[in-house]
């Protein structure tokens, strides 16, 4: 009957029901192309992308392989691993000792700048993202800034600042690490931004300040299990840029990882290659692992989870 409560239910269905409209067909009758086949059209082929892939392989492997093949060369012809075992023979402990100073001082900067980027860029960008959002785009252009300076002119303004760092700290390597700070907030930042903009930060934060947590247990069990991968990312990216860095550390008359292969290389131009293919080898085991994170964390998010009743 219509006044009962199942004829009102059903009469509020169907009124909420969205109407289906059939569409119109196009003025000159054909119809309109399917999205498969424009990316069909648009996406090279299989072909074309092993072609691809290949001149860009080799384009990467040639001066590798090159490097290689000169690490291997013995002094009086043919190829051997002497200069490898040279490397690590203690009578050439002097001849090597500044590759060895200026790694311990790199990981030194590599330990202190990965602090200044999660202590005082993540937190400052949580901070703009709660409470101060319209001032999100003057931080992306301060952070972004350092891509456009190069090195040779962030020298000269950092070297008075430098000298007044010298008088009241010392001159020790572990200065460099503000100047690499500056170098690195790029890249940190865009990979902060990232994961930062794939959650909802503030109501993450307004449910745990609603249930009585403190603005600490916020930060480090809170939000930053749900940054870790953007952490991880820009403290490796940190790392690898820190070990690959030259030009700052020579003008500041500084020693670190690559001034020290630029002194050994005079002597021993071999052994400059062999650790110049162990940096290169270690920043690539860095990226696979921030992408072996990235995918492990996309593949978590789209996993549906099982209910547990």
């Amino acid at each position: 009957m219509p006044g009962t409560p199942d004829a009102a239910a059903s009469a509020a269905a169907s009124a909420a029901a969205p109407t289906v409209t059939p569409a119109a067909p196009s003025p000159s009758g054909a119809r309109a192309p399917r999205s498969g086949r424009v990316r069909a059209t648009i996406a090279p082929r299989r072909a074309t992308t092993w072609v691809i892939l290949g001149v860009v392989g080799l384009v990467f492997l040639i001066p590798i392989a090159s490097m290689v093949e000169f690490t291997l060369r013995a002094t009086g012809g043919g190829y051997d691993l002497s200069h490898y075992t040279a490397l690590l023979d203690p009578a050439n402990a002097g001849k090597y000792a500044p590759i060895w100073r200026g790694l311990q001082g790199s990981f030194l900067l590599a330990i202190t700048t990965v602090a200044i980027v999660l202590f005082l860029l993540a937190p400052t960008m949580i901070l703009v993202t709660l409470r101060f959002p319209k001032l999100r785009r003057p931080l992306e252009f301060l952070c972004l800034l350092p891509l456009s300076i190069p090195a040779i002119v962030l020298v000269v303004g950092l070297a008075p600042i430098y000298l007044a760092i010298g008088r009241a700290v010392g001159t020790g390597v572990w200065t460099l690490a503000f100047a690499y700070g500056v170098t690195v907030l790029p890249y940190a930042y865009r990979a902060i931004q990232a994961n930062l903009d794939a959650i909802d930060v503030r109501t993450l934060t307004e449910a745990a300040r609603s249930l009585g947590a403190g603005w600490g247990s916020v930060l480090l069990k809170v939000l930053a299990p749900n940054l870790r991968v953007g952490l991880l990312s820009a403290s490796l990216i940190s790392v690898a840029v820190v070990l690959g860095e030259f030009t700052i550390a020579s003008l500041l008359n500084r020693q670190n990882l690559q001034t020290a292969l630029f002194v050994v290389n005079k002597q021993d131009p071999y052994v400059a290659v062999i650790l110049a293919l162990l940096a290169l080898l270690f920043a690539f085991l860095l990226l696979l692992l921030i992408g072996r994170v990235g995918t492990a964390a996309a593949l978590r998010r789209s996993t549906p989870r099982k209910d547990p009743t």
